[in-house]
């Protein structure tokens, strides 16, 4: 692990030059354009010279902040800024870097990197500007050389205003050694110096070794018989029922059906049984991962034939890529290194082989529940309890919205009623007369911050927009007492537009639209759900942020609500979660990531290593289990995205508990089953 470490730092500094120093944190006089907000800086000894040691308090978004002295830095001539950090401390430091344009709010104008400063260890993180242009990797997130490009739109590094080193909602205070930082490489030049082909044949990266990798496909062999003597001397948790609920613990009522009951102050899933149930659950569990090959063919050291046995089939044209595939506009082929491993490690049975498999780890890592996304056949044959989700489609999007992946869909339009019945009638044959069925997920990460500003900036056919005003002009007699309560100066009720900024009445009146807005989405599903599938636990959308009123609607209609919390632990305060929602929560997504085996990105919470991933891993499942809120946790997901991206919008992150050739981290699976052992007695007795 150490010489896999050394050898990416080692390929990453080569990158670098030429290299212009900002700040040296070990002068006696610091640069005055740098502002501290919810920190303190101190210049300390260290390692023979003199650094600054930043102390973050438990704060939202507590940073050291640098701004340009002139106006703005002129940067156009590089490639990324980068920032030399040190962890005097025995924890790790999840950490995050931000580079401004005029306007940026954390979203718009800037781009964003993040990290993890290893335990008594140096990280440099590095920011690699988003120019737009067309790029070496293109369609990738994490590139080799660099590692994680810089999230978010495209910036124009010659306007810079600002940039900022920042820990992202810590749950203690936290301390940092800054030594340098610096602008490197040059603009436009990704990774230049890297070889082609730089994937080898198992979709592995071809120019580092690390533990684990694979060299010859007779490993597959030697592996599939190690982990199958390991799965036969611990095959299941003790003390885990059929269902996996906590055969040891108290006994509820058994109806036949999962539901939620909540006991002495803290809510539980029962099972069909009437045993307690925490649900630990595993998204993704598929073989659908493809990445594009289309125009990249020199990446690869084999790519087969389209009709060669046994690999035909593992093609695929693709088309629709939401971002990151420009430069062939977003469609093309794209193949399977997967699938090609599987059928090397299990020959024509792999579909088979390789499902009865995931079936035997899950329960021997301590997971319970099969979660979000799971391919088809795993469902239809599923021995133990999961989930199941749906989409809606079909419905016209509120124009004047904003949002990452699509707009959200106008719950006012005539369309939505019939749109829902379709997207959940499915669920009577294929999953309604299931009891190891929990429930059903309907769409996922939707954008509820822009539904009330974006209805009211659309047209004035806007189905949504035309609800607002009815009741704006049913709370307001006239245009001019709205103007007055919100400080506009609308003409009319049809030229009434989103003001530039929101007063209390504004926000008020904006808040309870969405409420109304939200309650109309949740209850129309629940309805449906209720028709085909009675049985069946409705939880939620997945809310990818906390829109307190759109929170609030779904807890009102819900059987349980769903976040997708991508942190180091579930925030302990500032957050909707802790208020009484009068229902339970699970998570539908986490997971950490790390750039020691090979892989070019951590995904979207970042850790050291494998070790610290692990540690990571036991610590959040920890902090949800300790929670009396919360009912489950659901990684995010069974295997690692492949190393050139997945085709629809580049993510390649170190997320999967299996590598691309089908090996499990063995860290992350035994942290995972040491964890889950304990969930059961520590949710209901307190921490041991």
């Amino acid at each position: 692990m150490i010489l896999a470490t050394v050898a990416w730092c080692a390929m990453a500094g080569a990158m670098d030059a030429p290299r212009v120093e900002l700040v040296d944190f070990g002068a006696e006089t610091l640069p005055g354009f740098i502002i501290l907000n919810n920190t303190r800086l101190e210049r300390v000894q260290f390692e023979g010279g003199h650094a600054a040691q930043v102390w973050f308090e438990k704060a939202d978004w507590p940073n050291v902040f640098f701004k340009a002295p002139d106006g703005a830095w002129d940067w156009s001539g590089y490639a990324g800024l980068a920032v030399s950090l040190y962890n005097p401390t025995a924890v790790s430091v999840p950490v995050a870097m931000r580079v401004d344009n005029e306007g940026a709010d954390g979203i718009n104008h800037c781009n964003t990197a993040s990290g993890g400063v290893p335990p008594h260890g140096r990280f440099v993180m590095r920011l690699r500007f988003n120019i737009g242009a067309p790029e070496q990797f293109w369609g990738m997130r994490g590139v080799p050389g660099y590692g994680p490009l810089g999230q978010g739109p495209v910036i124009d590094p010659s306007e810079i205003v600002a940039f900022q080193v920042f820990l992202p909602r810590p749950q203690q205070e936290h301390t940092l050694i800054f030594e340098k930082a610096w602008l490197f490489g040059k603009s436009g030049a990704a990774s230049g110096d890297i070889p082609m082909p730089f994937v080898d044949r198992f979709g592995q990266y071809k120019h580092a070794d690390w533990p684990g990798k694979l060299h010859d496909a007779a490993e597959f062999g030697v592996r599939r018989e190690a982990e199958e003597k390991a799965l036969a001397a611990a095959p299941v948790l003790p003390g885990r029922d059929r269902f996996g609920g906590w055969a040891d613990g108290p006994k509820r009522e058994a109806t036949g059906w999962f539901r939620t009951e909540m006991i002495d102050d803290k809510w539980w899933l029962i099972t069909p049984a009437g045993t307690l149930f925490f649900s630990l659950g595993m998204d993704c569990v598929g073989t659908w991962e493809l990445t594009f090959v289309e125009k990249r063919e020199t990446w690869f050291e084999w790519l087969p034939e389209p009709d060669a046995q046994p690999f035909a089939g593992l093609y695929a044209e693709v088309s629709g890529a939401h971002s990151g595939a420009e430069i062939i506009g977003g469609k093309g082929r794209a193949f399977s290194f997967y699938r090609a491993n599987l059928i090397r490690k299990y020959g024509e049975s792999w579909p088979e082989q390789w499902r009865n498999t995931a079936y035997r780890r899950l329960p021997a890592w301590g997971f319970n529940t099969i979660g979000n996304w799971a391919q088809a056949d795993v469902l239809e044959r599923s021995p133990m309890p999961y989930v199941v989700s749906s989409h809606i489609g079909g419905v016209p999007p509120i124009v004047g919205a904003t949002g990452y992946w699509a707009k959200m869909m106008d719950v006012y339009d005539p369309a939505f009623p019939e749109a829902v019945d379709r997207a959940l009638a499915w669920l009577k044959d294929r999953h309604a007369n299931n009891p190891l069925c929990i429930g059903y997920f309907v769409d996922n990460e939707l954008a509820w911050e822009g539904v009330s500003l974006g209805a009211l900036n659309s047209p004035a056919e806007q189905p949504a927009r035309r609800e607002l005003l009815r009741r704006l002009r049913e709370k307001y007699d006239s245009i001019a007492a709205l103007n007055a309560a919100w400080a506009t100066d609308a003409a009319d009720w049809e030229s009434l537009r989103a003001p530039a900024s929101l007063n209390d009445a504004a926000t008020a009146d904006l808040d309870a639209f969405l409420y109304a807005f939200a309650h109309r989405y949740f209850q129309t599903i629940l309805d449906s759900g209720r028709k085909y599938a009675p049985n069946l636990l409705y939880m939620g959308c997945r809310f990818s942020s906390d829109p307190a009123p759109a929170v609030r609607a779904c807890a009102d209609v819900a059987d349980v609500v769903s976040f997708n919390l991508y942190h180091t632990r579930i925030p302990s305060d500032k957050w909707v979660g802790d208020q009484d929602l009068g229902k339970p929560i699970v998570i539908g997504e986490f997971h950490f990531g790390a750039l020691d085996r090979g892989m070019f990105h951590t995904g979207l919470v970042a850790t050291a290593d494998q070790d610290d991933r692990a540690a990571h891993y036991v610590d959040y499942v920890r902090s949800v289990a300790d929670h009396p809120a919360f009912v489950g946790c659901h990684w995010f997901q069974y295997i690692d995205e492949p190393i050139t991206g997945r085709w629809f919008d580049g993510e390649n992150y170190n997320i999967g508990f299996v590598d691309v050739t089908d090996t499990p981290y063995p860290e992350l699976a035994a942290a995972a089953r040491r964890v889950h052992a304990e969930v059961y007695e520590r949710r209901h007795g307190g921490k041991p």
